[in-house]
C-alpha cells in the first residue's frame, strides 16, 4: 500500500490537510528581439538594403523642416557673398585700369587660345601707345561710327539699346518669315547698341556670350569705368585694345598693319577705312577695298567733324 502524500493540518482545521506550497519563482526575463534578427527570419535569411535605404528615407523626410531652411539660408548667403566678392574684384580692377594698360582683355585671351589651337598660327600684333600718339582723325572716327554722343552721355544710350532691340526683332521676324515660304535665311545681323564704355567693359573682363546675367554685370563695369575713368582714359584704353582683324590688336597695330605706318600718322581717309572695320573686323580684313567699305567710309568721314574727342 503506497503511502499517501504528506499532509499538514492547520490548527483549528477540521477538512482534510493540504500538501505544502511551493516556493514562488521569480518569472523569466522578456528578450528583447533583435530587429535585424526578425528581418532576417522575414527575408529568409537575405538582408534587404533596400528597405534599409526605404526606412532612412522615411526618417530623413519626417525630419523637421526647419533644418531645410537652414541649409537654404546658408546657400543664399554663400551666393550673396561671392556676389560681393566678385563686385568688389571688379572694382579693383577698374581702379586699376587708371594708371595701369591693361596687359590682356578677356577676349584677347581668348583669342590668343583659339590661335594658339588653330591649324595656321597667326602672329599677333599689338603695341600700347599713349593717347597723344593716336591720331585725332581716329579718335573721330571712331566715334562718328561707334558713339557720336561718346563725350556727353554716362556710359549707357538707352535710346540707342531701345533702336537697337527694334531693329533686331525687325530683322528676326524677317528671317522666320523667309524660312517658313523656304527660302535662304543665312546670317542674321544682331546690333546692340553698345557704346564705346560698354564695349570696353565687355572686351575687358566679360566674355561674348549673350545672356541677361552677362548685360547686367556689363552695365555694372560700364557704370564704374564711367565714374572711375576720364572720357580721355576710356577711349585711350578702348583704342589700344579693339580688334581690328586677326590677331590685330590696337591703333598702333591696325595703322601698321593696313598703312604701314604710325596711328599718329594716320589720315582722314585712313581713320575712316579703320572705323568702318570696328563692327566685324575679321570679315572687312578680307573685304578692304569692297563697295560697302568704300561707301561706309565716305559717310564716316563726313560725320567726323560733328563729334569732339575727349
Amino acid at each position: 500500500m503506497l503511502a499517501s502524500p504528506l499532509r499538514t493540518r492547520l490548527p483549528g482545521q477540521t477538512g482534510p490537510s493540504q500538501p505544502p506550497r511551493a516556493s514562488a519563482r521569480p518569472a523569466p526575463a522578456v528578450r528583447k528581439r533583435c530587429p535585424w534578427c526578425e528581418r532576417l527570419r522575414q527575408t529568409g535569411g537575405v538582408f534587404s538594403l533596400a528597405a534599409t535605404g526605404r526606412g532612412a528615407a522615411r526618417d530623413a523626410a519626417s525630419a523637421p523642416s526647419g533644418s531645410r531652411r537652414a541649409d537654404v539660408g546658408r546657400l543664399l548667403v554663400l551666393l550673396v557673398l561671392a556676389a560681393i566678392g566678385l563686385q568688389l574684384y571688379f572694382a579693383l580692377r577698374v581702379g586699376l585700369a587708371t594708371v595701369v594698360a591693361p596687359e590682356s582683355t578677356a577676349f584677347q585671351r581668348s583669342e590668343i587660345w583659339r590661335l594658339a589651337i588653330g591649324d595656321q598660327p597667326r602672329p599677333w600684333r599689338q603695341q600700347w601707345v599713349p593717347y597723344g600718339q593716336i591720331s585725332d582723325h581716329l579718335k573721330r572716327a571712331v566715334m562718328a561710327s561707334e558713339d557720336a554722343r561718346f563725350t556727353e552721355h554716362s556710359g549707357v544710350e538707352w535710346e540707342a539699346i531701345e533702336k537697337a532691340w527694334d531693329r533686331n526683332a525687325k530683322a528676326m521676324e524677317a528671317a522666320e518669315k523667309r524660312a517658313e515660304a523656304d527660302q535662304p535665311v543665312g546670317n542674321v545681323k544682331i546690333r546692340g547698341g553698345s557704346t564705346i564704355t560698354q564695349q570696353l567693359a565687355k572686351n575687358l573682363w566679360l566674355s561674348s556670350e549673350r545672356s541677361y546675367p552677362r548685360k547686367a554685370q556689363e552695365l555694372v563695369l560700364t557704370k564704374e569705368l564711367e565714374t572711375v575713368l576720364s572720357k580721355r582714359r576710356i577711349l585711350e584704353v578702348y583704342l589700344n585694345n579693339v580688334e581690328w582683324g586677326e590677331g590685330v590688336f590696337g591703333a598702333e597695330a591696325a595703322a601698321r598693319r593696313y598703312f604701314n605706318k604710325p596711328a599718329s600718322a594716320l589720315t582722314r581717309a585712313e581713320a575712316a577705312r579703320l572705323a568702318v572695320m570696328l563692327p566685324r573686323p575679321k570679315f572687312f580684313e578680307q573685304r578692304p577695298n569692297s563697295a560697302y567699305v568704300q561707301r561706309q567710309s565716305a559717310r564716316i568721314a563726313a560725320r567726323m567733324q560733328q563729334v569732339t574727342p575727349p
